[in-house]
C-alpha cells in the first residue's frame, strides 16, 4: 500500500531552532523539502562531503599508480595522526603538491626536448660573448642533408653544426652583434634557454623524485580510506541538517518548518510536541500538492522497494502500489530472459556467499543489503526452476531429463508452445492491471470501462495466437467478448458532462485498442531473448569442443584443453553479462511501461525520505 501522508507545520521558539531540528531528526519520520538549499552552511557541508569523496579517489588512484610505477609505499606517518577533515585536507594538499611537481616535470621535459640536441649549452657564456661583440644564435634546420657541415656564415660569423637527428640539424651561429643571421630554408631560430642543459636535467630529476615521494606517501596512506569513507553518513547528515536549518523560517520570536509525515507517525509527533513545547498543525494534502510516496508492501514483498530505489522510480502519491505483481512477474521475466538454470545456480551461489559475507550490524544486516540479497535469492531460485523445467544448463541439456513433459512441451521445434506461454504471461499481466483498476473504481461507473479493457485484451490475446498459428482462428465467444467490451469502453469511459472537455479520448480509443495487440505481442521478447541466450551458450560450447579435434598430437592436448576452458569462460561470462543487460532493458520495460500503462502508473512520484540520521 501507499501510506497516507499528512502535511505538518511545526512551530518552536526561534532561538531553539537548532535544538528542535536535532530532536526532529531523532524522530526520523518527517520528510522535509531540502532540495533548494543555498546557504553558506549548506555549501560548506556539501563541500566537506565532496572533499572526502575526492580524497578517497586520490588515495585509491595513488595506490594503483604506485603499483604501476613499481614504487614501494613509503612512510606515511604524516597522515597517521590526522583524522576527519584534517586527514582529508592533508590528502588533497599532497595531491596538489604532486600535481605541481608533475607540471614542473612536464615543463622541464619540454625544455630538454628543445635544448638537449644543442648539448650542454651555457647561456651565461653566450651572454659574456655578447658583451665582447659576438652574439650566439641557436638554429634548428628541418630537411637537413648529410654532408652540410660547419661553415662560415654569410653575415661574417661562423655556423657550427652541433648535432643531427634524422633530417633535422642543430647549429649555433656566432656573428657580430647586430649582424643579420642568415637562416637556411626550413630553418628556425630557437630562443635562448634559461639555464644550462645539465642544470635542467638536475631540476628534472629533483622534481621527479619529489613527485614519486608524494605518490609513495599517498600510497602508504591508502590504508586510511576506510577512515574517510566511514564518515560519509555523518557528512550527509551535516548536509541535510544545514539544509533543514535554511528551511526553518522565522517570524519574530517564532520559527516554523513544514514537511510531510506518514499518517501513522502522528501519535509519535504529537508526543514529541508535548514534551518539547512545539506547536503543530496537521492537515490532509490539498488539491495540487504532491506529497512524497512511501510504499509499504506486504512483508513478503517488501524487498522490492530496494529495486524501486535502485531504478530510481516511485509511483505518484495518488497512484497504486504495484509491488506485489511487479516482484512476481519480474521474477518470471528474470528467469526466462536469463534462460539457463546453470547461470541461475551461479547467481544463487554468489547470493548465498553474499549472505555469509555481509556483516550484520548489531545483530542485523542493513535493510537495503538484506533486501537486495533477498531479491537475488528469489530471482536466482526462479532461474534454477526455469532451468529444471526447460532442461537448459550452460546451453546444453541433461540426457536423463529430455523425456520430461515440461521439457518436451517447451522444446517444441516450431516454438509455438513457447510463444503461447509468453502471450499467456503477457495477457495475464495486463488483465491484472485492468481488473485491478476496475475493482478500485467499483463505486464509479468507469469501472465498467476497465472491465471492458480486460475483455479487449483477452480478444487481442486470441488474435495474437491466431496470427502465429497457435490457434486455428478466433473462437465465436471471442467476438462476443469483443463486442461487449467495446460497448463498455465506449459507453463508460467518460460521463456525458466530460464529452466536451475530454471527448478527444474517445477519438483515440481505436488507436489504443490496436496498441493493446502490440502490448501482448511485445511479451514474445521473453522467448526471443531467452532463446538467443541459450543459442549463444550452445555455440560457444560447440566452438570449445571443436578445438579438441584440431590435433591428435598428445603434446597439443593440454594446450587445447586450456584453450577450451578459456573459450567457455569467455563465452559464458559474456552471455551472463548480456543476460544482465537484457533484464535491465526488457524485464524493467514490461513492468514499468506495458503493465504500468494499463494500470495507470506514471512513476512520476518521488520517494519518501525522512529527515533522520544516516
Amino acid at each position: 500500500m501507499i501510506v497516507p501522508m499528512r502535511h505538518l507545520t511545526l512551530l518552536c521558539v526561534a532561538h531553539e531552532g537548532a535544538r528542535t531540528l536535532e530532536r526532529l531528526r531523532g524522530l526520523g519520520c518527517v520528510h522535509l523539502d531540502l532540495s533548494n538549499a543555498e546557504s553558506p552552511e549548506f555549501a560548506s557541508a556539501r563541500e566537506a562531503l565532496t572533499d572526502a569523496e575526492l580524497a578517497v579517489r586520490i588515495l585509491a588512484k595513488a595506490a594503483k599508480d604506485a603499483r604501476v610505477a613499481g614504487l614501494a609505499p613509503s612512510d606515511g606517518a604524516q597522515f597517521d595522526s590526522l583524522k576527519g577533515d584534517a586527514l582529508v585536507a592533508a590528502v588533497i594538499a599532497a595531491d596538489e603538491a604532486r600535481a605541481g611537481a608533475l607540471a614542473e616535470v612536464a615543463e622541464l621535459r619540454r625544455a630538454l626536448q628543445t635544448y638537449a640536441p644543442f648539448g650542454d649549452f651555457d647561456p651565461v657564456l653566450a651572454a659574456s660573448l655578447k658583451k665582447k661583440g659576438l652574439e650566439t644564435t641557436l638554429v634548428k634546420v628541418q630537411g637537413w642533408r648529410a654532408g652540410l657541415a660547419s661553415q662560415p656564415s654569410a653575415s661574417g660569423g661562423f655556423a657550427q653544426l652541433i648535432s643531427a637527428e634524422g633530417k633535422t640539424a642543430y647549429y649555433s651561429v656566432v656573428a657580430p652583434v647586430g649582424a643579420a643571421v642568415e637562416v637556411p630554408q626550413g630553418g628556425e631560430i630557437v630562443p635562448m634557454p634559461a639555464e644550462r642543459t645539465a642544470a635542467t636535467r638536475a631540476r628534472l630529476a629533483e622534481a621527479e623524485g619529489r613527485a614519486d615521494g608524494v605518490l609513495a606517501g599517498l600510497a602508504a596512506a591508502s590504508s586510511r580510506v576506510a577512515a574517510i569513507s566511514d564518515r560519509y553518513p555523518e557528512l550527509k547528515d551535516n548536509i541535510a541538517f544545514a539544509a533543514a536549518e535554511e528551511s526553518l523560517a522565522s517570524q519574530g520570536e517564532v520559527a516554523y518548518i513544514e514537511g510531510w509525515m506518514p499518517e501513522d507517525s502522528l501519535p509519535a509527533v504529537r508526543a514529541a510536541a508535548v514534551s518539547n513545547g512545539w506547536g503543530i498543525a496537521v492537515r490532509e494534502p490539498r488539491a495540487g500538492e504532491t506529497p512524497p510516496t512511501l510504499i509499504r508492501p506486504p512483508k513478503l514483498f517488501r524487498p522490492v522497494a530496494a529495486l524501486f530505489q535502485g531504478l530510481g522510480i516511485a509511483p505518484a502519491y495518488n497512484e497504486a502500489d504495484v509491488s506485489v505483481p511487479f516482484m512476481c512477474y519480474f521474477s518470471v521475466f528474470f528467469a526466462m530472459l536469463v534462460g539457463d538454470g546453470a547461470y541461475g545456480a551461479i547467481f544463487l551461489a554468489l547470493t548465498l556467499w553474499g549472505w555469509r559475507k555481509t556483516r550484520p550490524v548489531e545483530g542485523h544486516r542493513p535493510r537495503v543489503v538484506r533486501s537486495w540479497l533477498t531479491l537475488m535469492t528469489v530471482f536466482s531460485f526462479a532461474t534454477v526452476v526455469w532451468g529444471i523445467i526447460s532442461n537448459t544448463w550452460f546451453g546444453a541439456s541433461l540426457p536423463w531429463c529430455r523425456d520430461w513433459a515440461s521439457v518436451k512441451w517447451l522444446g517444441d521445434p516450431s516454438y509455438k508452445n513457447m510463444m503461447f506461454l509468453c502471450f499467456t504471461i503477457g495477457v495475464s499481466h495486463l488483465m491484472i492491471a485492468r481488473v485491478w483498476s476496475g475493482v478500485c473504481l467499483m463505486n464509479d461507473r468507469s469501472c465498467l470501462a476497465q472491465f471492458g479493457w480486460a475483455g479487449i485484451l483477452l480478444f487481442m490475446y486470441l488474435v495474437t495466437n491466431s496470427i502465429v498459428g497457435i490457434f486455428s482462428g478466433v473462437p465465436t465467444w471471442g467476438y462476443w467478448t469483443l463486442g461487449v467490451s467495446l460497448f463498455l469502453v465506449f459507453g463508460f469511459t467518460l460521463r456525458g458532462s466530460e464529452l466536451k472537455s475530454r471527448g478527444i479520448e474517445l477519438g483515440m480509443l481505436p488507436l489504443n485498442i490496436m496498441s493493446a495487440l502490440g502490448d501482448i505481442i511485445s511479451y514474445v521478447r521473453l522467448f526471443a531473448v531467452g532463446l538467443a541466450s541459450v543459442q549463444v551458450a550452445a555455440n560457444f560450447n560447440n566452438m570449445a569442443i571443436g578445438l579438441m579435434s584440431k590435433s591428435d598430437a598428445l603434446w597439443a592436448k593440454p594446450l587445447l584443453a586450456v584453450a577450451l576452458v578459456l573459450v567457455l569462460l569467455f563465452g559464458h561470462g559474456l552471455n551472463i553479462l548480456m543476460a544482465g543487460l537484457s533484464i535491465l532493458v526488457h524485464a524493467v520495460r514490461l513492468n514499468t511501461l506495458e503493465f504500468s500503462n494499463h494500470k495507470g502508473i506514471s512513476w512520476s512520484g518521488y520517494a519518501f525520505s525522512p529527515f533522520r540520521r544516516n
